[in-house]
């Protein structure tokens, strides 16, 4: 996704810009890193209320 975003807007093959960028492919790249950021972040939360109910039940 990160290689994603300059390949949109520099031909590889050439190494110039672009006239018309690859706008699927930019905004594309820029959505999946967005949702991994996010999925992240989700699964990190769930993790530590399972890791706080654990304690909470430990200690009764």
């Amino acid at each position: 996704m990160v290689v994603g975003i300059p390949i949109a807007w520099i031909s590889p093959l050439t190494g110039e810009m672009r006239e018309v960028p690859l706008l699927p492919l930019f905004y594309g790249s820029i959505g999946g890193i967005i949702l991994i950021v996010f999925y992240s972040s989700y699964k990190e939360k769930k993790e530590r209320q399972k890791a706080n109910e654990k304690r909470r039940k430990s200690k009764k």
